[in-house]
């Protein structure tokens, strides 16, 4: 028995490690597979396929990984309508007393810059890690209702927005400098304040219609 149980262990080390380095699928253009509502384990609604995009119409709710992750690069490509606002949440951790993810990781913010219904700053348009790092580059995003490419890197405490090819935010998480912006704002009293190593990934939903595809990871 012992040597089955030790076996059955070296078979999912070695096949976690195997997909270590390469790129894994995390929408397939056909299924919601590996995914989740947040706070939801095993359901999904509100979310579809459509002609090979998942999309929301919104009030949805946000659609989580159901797995965590660490240092990896994530790679996907977004369209949101106009006056639409979504994001890219990562580091996310799901409790019952936490009833939306952003309370809990830091948000890749996708927005219409130009036409949303609201002002916002540049810390709070496209590419930004929203309302800590504003995007280098604002020339960088297409406009709402054309497919742009976004793209994480996260190693260690290192971690880098893209977008449409342009490294638009690079910043150092969980150290001094971090935690003194972070004090600053309104994530100063959520879990969001306190550092982790790793965490799920979600796609949020703001009440706005928002497509992606493309979705893809390697893990570091």
């Amino acid at each position: 028995m012992k040597k089955i149980f030790l076996v059955f262990a070296l078979f999912l080390i070695f096949n976690s490690n195997a997909q270590k380095g390469q790129w894994v699928k995390l929408f397939d253009g056909k299924t919601i597979k590996g995914w989740h509502n947040y706070n939801q384990t095993g359901k999904v609604s509100g979310w579809h396929v459509m002609n090979g995009t998942l999309m929301t119409h919104g009030k949805s709710g946000n659609l989580t990984t159901d797995k965590e992750y660490e240092n990896f690069i994530l790679e996907f490509e977004f369209n949101v309508m106009p006056k639409g606002n979504s994001g890219i949440i990562y580091k996310v951790i799901e409790r019952q007393d936490l009833n939306e993810p952003y309370l809990t990781g830091p948000e890749y913010q996708i927005i219409d810059d130009i036409n949303f219904p609201e002002e916002i700053v540049d810390n709070q348009k496209t590419g930004a890690n929203y309302a800590l790092n504003k995007p280098s580059n604002l020339a960088a995003t297409k406009p709402a209702g054309q497919w742009n490419k976004g793209k994480i890197v996260i190693k260690d405490d290192k971690i880098e927005h893209w977008l449409n090819g342009v490294k638009v935010v690079s910043y150092i998480y969980g150290k001094k400098e971090w935690a003194e912006a972070v004090a600053k704002t309104k994530f100063a009293e959520w879990e969001y304040a306190k550092p982790r190593a790793k965490g799920k990934i979600c796609l949020q939903d703001h009440g706005d219609v928002v497509s992606y595809r493309k979705i893809r990871i390697k893990e570091l």
